[in-house]
């Protein structure tokens, strides 16, 4: 049965739905701070592997889109999207051959490097195919997960220079490591920190090359404090169309919980056991909520003290916190903002798009399982 027209409560579950109107309000504040300050706004579609919605984000004033892997890249460029960023190095000549491939049906492709090997390989693979592959040097900022030292960056910028093959266009820093600190001022203090370093080795870049434009960073964490950074040029944050219970937990400016950005995702779980004391079980479990990452929150304003935990692959649990507090009954669904959007999108291969409750559409998440 065709699930448009109907209320969001006829679904099937577990799945995934999405709040257009929420959505929509999320994009439109993200980018009207971005704007505001001058910058340009490539958000990350590891968050939600949909090239549906990364036109949404287009249409809405982003420069680009990023992905994570080659896999994705090529999602989005067969679904017509130019401006895609790889925001992951490669490091072998099957990547490297695919980077030449892709950069075959695209105009405006770009992706990272961070090593001298990595240089080279890109160099090898390109040699006389007449094609130039722009390209973005990582700088690792504190994460220690990629990128080159920024004491190093210049003798990159000069490996990547004496070549023939690629065209720097400037930097990435990703701070991820500090995007979910708890405290505001803490958050702020060290991504602050960490753009100070990459700042410095993009004004470097831009005395030896005018050409070398873009100064790439920052997440939904700390968008609102690295607008400041008056070097910074683009924003990558991606958690911001969706969010999540991580993510609403952080503080904001003023001490409250994170309320910048709604919870437009939210994954519905139907009650499929009663009768085990002050707990009931529901139908997602670990195939359904990704684990690390913030607590599910149970949005159902009759259920306001249900405590959710992991259950076993297949099941999760509510527990009732205090002695008054109501179970739902078998059958009941539940809505839930989600631990960690990015991981728990991987696991469905659509969404349910909603308008006032009711299903407006169906999203393929096109780029579900392109980890490569």
């Amino acid at each position: 049965m065709d699930p448009k027209g109907r209320s969001k409560w006829e679904l099937d579950t577990p799945c995934l739905t999405i709040d257009l109107d929420l959505l929509d309000e999320n994009l439109q504040i993200m980018q009207a701070r971005v704007a505001a300050a001058g910058k340009a706004l490539r958000p990350h579609a590891k968050t939600h592997k949909c090239s549906m919605l990364a036109k949404m984000q287009l249409a809405a004033g982003a420069v680009g889109i990023c992905v994570a892997k080659i896999s994705e890249a090529e999602a989005l460029v067969a679904a017509g999207i130019e401006g895609v960023l790889i925001t992951g190095a490669a490091a072998t000549p099957a990547k490297a051959a695919r980077l030449k491939s892709l950069l075959r049906k695209t105009r405006s492709l770009m992706a990272v490097v961070d090593h001298p090997a990595g240089v080279a390989l890109l160099e090898k693979q390109l040699a006389g195919s007449g094609l130039r592959l722009d390209v973005l040097v990582d700088l690792d900022v504190g994460h220690h997960r990629t990128g080159v030292a920024p004491g190093k960056a210049m003798d990159l910028v000069n490996r990547v220079m004496a070549g023939r093959s690629l065209w720097l266009r400037g930097i990435q820093a990703y701070a991820g490591h500090v995007q979910h600190i708890p405290r505001y001022v803490d958050r702020r203090a060290a991504s602050l920190k960490a753009l100070k370093q990459a700042a410095a080795v993009f004004r470097e870049l831009q005395r030896r090359d005018e050409g070398c434009t873009i100064f790439s960073a920052s997440g939904t964490g700390t968008a609102t404090t690295d607008l400041a950074v008056p070097e910074l040029t683009e924003l990558q944050a991606g958690s911001y169309a969706l969010m999540d219970a991580q993510y609403m937990a952080i503080e904001c400016e003023d001490g409250a919980e994170c309320s910048d950005y709604r919870p437009a995702l939210t994954l519905l779980t139907t009650v499929v056991g009663v009768g085990h004391g002050r707990q009931v079980t529901v139908d997602a479990g670990l195939k359904a909520l990704y684990r690390d990452g913030g607590r599910p929150r149970v949005l159902n304003p009759e259920f306001p003290k249900l405590h959710y935990d992991w259950f076993g692959d297949e099941y999760g649990k509510f527990s009732a916190a205090g002695r008054g507090a109501l179970l739902p009954e078998l059958g009941q669904v539940l809505e839930l903002v989600v631990s960690h959007c990015d991981p728990t999108v991987n696991l469905f291969d659509h969404f349910y798009i909603t308008r006032s409750g009711k299903v407006v559409d169906i999203w393929p998440i096109d780029l579900r399982g392109r980890c490569q």
